[in-house]
């Protein structure tokens, strides 16, 4: 899944949360069950989160709500497979060559459909 966000140091719950698709207290859920996501919070408690917590946040999304993890396992898979974030990563990429063949099909089909 690829995320759309900003450059920045912190992102807001809000923030988070559109980027997922998600309501802003699945983002809460997620913080309180999984250790690796450590938002800062100011002094009325607002969190801010790190590109870092994204980071885990993308791979905690990526095993529940796209391999079907329950959040037990979710949390062992975090613990004892290192190259989750490689496995991420490796999807994004392909999902955006995809949609560049994609696109590239959809293109060569309009010229086609022209030269008749």
């Amino acid at each position: 899944m690829k995320i759309n966000l900003p450059d920045k140091l912190y992102y807001s719950i809000g923030e988070v949360a559109k980027a997922f698709d998600v309501n802003t207290s699945l983002i809460r859920y997620w913080e309180q069950e999984f250790p690796i996501i450590k938002p800062k919070k100011n002094k009325k408690g607002n969190r801010y989160f790190t590109p870092e917590d994204i980071s885990n946040l993308q791979m905690i999304y990526h095993l529940v709500k796209e391999k079907g993890y329950t959040l037990d396992g979710a949390r062992v898979a975090l613990t004892t497979n290192s190259k989750i974030s490689e496995t991420v990563t490796l999807i994004d990429r392909l999902e955006f060559v995809k949609a560049e063949l994609l696109k590239l099909k959809d293109s060569l089909a309009e010229k086609d459909t022209e030269s008749l």
